[in-house]
């Protein structure tokens, strides 16, 4: 066999699949191979299913139980999801159903309606541990299994089930018959082993967000109508068995037998944390090679209001990944999916569900996002439960600077273009303001409010990189990005790593920025408290009002038309960054954080003096600009 064609084998086998190299001491991670057989009927939405689960336990404990996520089970009347909806105060609006009562607006919850050949469920049936049937309980959206034998350090055990589930309505993300008359979103739809880690069990019900999987391979089959065109996680093992544009090049005909009403799908996943597909007899399947050799997959319906829009979207798409390449590092699968489904836009292993009837800017810019999550989730796979402001946030970050480049906003002549990260500021500036922020250390689904949720993960998460880039310099986070990517890809890395990649990248120490930022709502809040001549030399007073230290780029203008940069250093961050500007800059003394206020001088007298302003690049997210500029009268 030639060398290339061992090589493409063993890549799509997951025999050469980079395994994980946290740089941490003593870091380990859990390793699963699942096998399933899934049959589906698509005229009841009922499917059966067989697994087979090696489990392998590489942490140093000893385990004497297991949990599996069962997530279809939160679609069903009096769930813990259905509750939430009821009593939060801005429930997902794809989730409720709005009517007037008087002059009030009613919310009802979609789930609570859900009647029973409508609602989500699965099944576990015959449960056993190497052969031996094993005491399995359903609590809600968890199975609890208590082993027979547990399952001690570096050792690794087989678990069988037998699975039943029914797919609900569509209501979030995963169930069948879409407002866009997708058939199937067949995502959380498997029996999920929790993940263990050096916390312990992340058994989260399943009540709105977010996901935590254990790394692993997916060798999966899945058996359904003939008609119907599956896209998905994976790469397909039968192509030429299947057809429907999966067959190799010069095969023009599948080779199955055509009286038969089923077709039986044959994926393999290596090395991914999760495995969705979605499945409709209309789908239109266009693809395209991007780079690297990376197939890039595109199933939607034939709708055509947006048909157009879909195809022109297609080589952006390529364009993206090599922006993504070029900015994080490289894509390291062989395909990638965008598949017309769900309920909005959500990332999944080597695809992502999105809905389709969108305009051609909107349905670039949902993929721009989703796509950028092969990055920071199914790749740097945080625990986005806990630190989601680290998956959408740096999804948020990167994919908007891609967008910049792939399809440049329009700008007025004359005009400066805004930054790409503005809109991330002034939602952050809006609920810092509220009095209602939680810090980013709350749990996704413990926010007090869904709007709260969205602008921590999304814009302050994203902020946290757009604001170091103004702590240590645009080139450290860059180096920063690269570094984190290379240092933790296939593994589950915490907040403490991006800092500490950032240390290490920079410099410069950040314990404070991660603790003040992410650990607490504390504001940042500088301000320019006075202005005084003496002896031709100009004294400016700085004062710290907010409780969020930060280093200070100041620049003054001159009467003449000249300016000059001066920046304070953050005694506590021992650190001096490249000046950014293109303009002479003075390096003064450290501002500890402790002393509210700050002085410094200016060789000039105040007359000369027009303008001085804090953060003229406007990076740091202080929370009153007002008091961050003086102007001479």
């Amino acid at each position: 066999m030639k060398i290339a064609t061992l090589l493409a084998l063993m890549a799509t086998t997951g025999l050469f699949a980079q395994q994980n190299h946290n740089p941490n001491a003593g870091y380990w991670q859990q390793h699963v191979d699942y096998k399933m057989d899934v049959n589906m009927d698509v005229k009841t939405y009922k499917y059966t299913g067989t697994q087979q689960l090696v489990y392998t336990n590489n942490s140093p404990d000893t385990l004497r139980r297991v949990y599996y996520h069962l997530y279809p089970n939160a679609f069903q009347p009096g769930s813990e999801m259905d509750a939430r909806l009821q009593a939060i105060a801005d429930p997902d609006s794809r989730m409720v159903k709005s009517f007037k009562s008087g002059n009030e607006t009613i919310k009802e919850s979609r789930i609570a309606t859900l009647k029973s050949d409508e609602i989500g469920y699965l099944n576990i049936i015959d449960f056993k541990q190497d052969g031996t049937a094993a005491k399995a309980v359903a609590e809600g959206t968890i199975l609890e299994v208590d082993l027979n034998q547990p399952i001690l350090p570096g050792k690794s055990v087989t678990f069988t089930l037998n699975f039943d589930g029914q797919v609900p309505l569509q209501v979030r993300r995963s169930g069948r018959n879409s407002e866009e008359g997708v058939a199937l979103s067949m995502t959380q739809w498997y029996p999920k082993i929790a993940e263990y880690d050096f916390e312990g069990w992340h058994a989260d019900p399943y009540i709105g967000r977010e996901f935590f999987g254990v790394w692993g391979d997916f060798d999966v089959n899945i058996t359904i109508d003939k008609n119907y065109t599956i896209g998905g996680s994976g790469y397909l093992q039968n192509g030429n068995e299947i057809g429907k544009g999966y067959q190799d090049e010069g095969v023009a005909e599948p080779k199955y037998n055509r009286k038969v009403k089923t077709l039986t799908w044959h994926f393999i996943a290596p090395n991914v944390h999760d495995f969705a597909w979605g499945a409709d007899p209309d789908y239109i399947h266009d693809k395209i090679t991007g780079p690297n050799g990376v197939i890039l997959h595109f199933f939607y319906k034939k709708n055509t209001e947006y048909v157009e829009g879909w195809k022109k979207m297609q080589p952006k798409v390529a364009e993206l990944l090599e922006f993504y390449n070029q900015h994080v590092g490289a894509y390291p699968y062989k395909q990638y999916s965008v598949v017309q489904g769900g309920d909005g836009g959500m990332e999944y292993a080597m695809c992502t569900l999105i809905t389709g009837n969108r305009s051609y800017g909107s349905l670039v810019g949902v993929v721009a996002h989703e796509f950028a999550h092969s990055w920071f989730q199914h790749v740097l796979a945080s625990n986005e439960s806990k630190h989601e402001w680290m998956d959408e946030g740096f999804t948020s970050y990167i994919s908007d600077m891609a967008m910049e480049t792939v399809l440049p906003p329009k700008v007025k002549e004359g005009e400066e273009p805004e930054s790409p990260f503005q809109s991330a500021y002034n939602n952050y500036y809006y609920m810092a303001k509220s009095g209602k922020e939680q810090p980013l250390t709350t749990h996704s689904d413990r926010y007090n409010m869904n709007a709260l949720y969205s602008i921590s993960a999304y814009s302050k998460g994203e902020i946290f990189l757009a604001q170091l880039g103004y702590v240590i310099g645009e080139d450290a986070l860059a180096a920063t990005l690269k570094r984190f990517y290379y240092d933790f890809k296939f593994t589950h890395p915490t907040p403490n790593d991006i800092k500490r990649t950032a240390e290490k990248v920079s410099g410069a120490e950040l314990d404070w920025y991660l603790t003040d930022w992410c650990q607490t709502t504390n504001t940042i809040d500088y301000a320019i408290d006075a202005v005084t001549e003496e002896n031709d030399t100009t004294t400016v007073m700085l004062k710290r009002i907010g409780l969020m230290p930060m280093p200070l780029d100041i620049i003054v203008g001159y009467s003449d038309g000249s300016q000059e940069s001066f920046y304070v250093p953050l005694q506590m961050m021992h650190y001096e960054k490249p000046n950014p500007f293109a303009v002479k800059r003075t390096v003064v003394k450290d501002w500890d954080w402790a002393h509210p206020t700050y002085t410094f001088t200016i060789n000039k007298p105040k007359s000369d003096i027009s303008i001085i302003m804090i953060d003229p690049a406007q990076q740091m997210a202080d929370v009153n600009k007002e008091n961050n500029l003086f102007v001479k009268e």
